[in-house]
């Protein structure tokens, strides 16, 4: 009885059993903690204190991923900006190139006028003078000899939807300039003679402006097929 009164005063095998228990046992259960597969643990660092710092070490991951996107990497903004289209030179408003188009345009208009009124000269033994352009006393759709003057106006709008797809190219700006034409010709008529007052004379120009914008569209649209690349089969 005196050894073991000595023995719990003095704390000898209690002390020495407490000392005996694994470094990993928790320390507020008292007793041994479980071990699972493929855990480590540090008998100097405790597991709640590990999943602390995985919790920590998680955003620095995240943020080392980001880095390379941030800094120009291969996969980042600099990688990114160099696989952007880069607009063409008729994709933006160019006024210069608008103005010169319509200039081309309305010449060779007048251009064709010209040459058609010369050959039926020589066809038909018609006059020459610039009242066939910019009159109306000489289109008519009820007589032959105005049908000569009617055609040279449907030819130019013919030979119009074939520079359409040289000159512009575009088909959705094909009727913006189809429309143009015919009224900057509208308009140098009414300077030119007054404003036309006859039926024919405006019946003879609308047809003109339809057939050079439906041939127009359909001739750029033509084009504009030919110039996708097409890649052969299975590449």
């Amino acid at each position: 009885m005196m050894r073991s009164d000595s023995c719990m005063e003095g704390g000898g095998p209690n002390d020495e059993t407490v000392k005996l228990i694994p470094s990993g046992a928790s320390a507020g259960t008292g007793g041994p903690q479980r071990r699972t597969a493929g855990s480590i643990t540090s008998p100097l660092v405790s597991p709640t204190s590990v999943g602390g710092g995985h919790d920590k070490a998680m955003p620095r991951l995240e943020q080392a991923a980001q880095t390379p996107a941030a800094s120009g990497g291969p996969g980042g903004a600099r990688g990114s900006h160099s696989r952007q289209a880069k607009p063409g030179p008729n994709s933006a408003f160019n006024p210069r190139l608008i103005f010169s188009q319509i200039v081309a345009l309305q010449s060779f208009h007048y251009l064709t006028l010209g040459i058609c009124i010369q050959c039926n000269h020589v066809v038909y033994g018609s006059s020459i003078t610039i009242d066939r352009i910019f009159t109306s006393q000489y289109i008519d759709i009820w007589t032959g000899e105005g049908w000569c003057d009617n055609a040279a106006v449907l030819t130019s709008a013919l030979v119009g939807s074939a520079l359409l797809a040289v000159i512009v190219e575009k088909s959705k700006k094909v009727l913006d300039f189809s429309v143009t034409l015919f009224f900057i010709h509208a308009m140098i008529c009414c300077l030119y003679g007054g404003a036309p007052n006859t039926y024919s004379w405006w019946i003879v120009h609308i047809m003109a402006t339809i057939i050079m914008t439906l041939l127009g569209e359909y001739l750029c649209s033509i084009r504009e097929m030919y110039e996708i690349p097409l890649l052969p089969y299975g590449g």
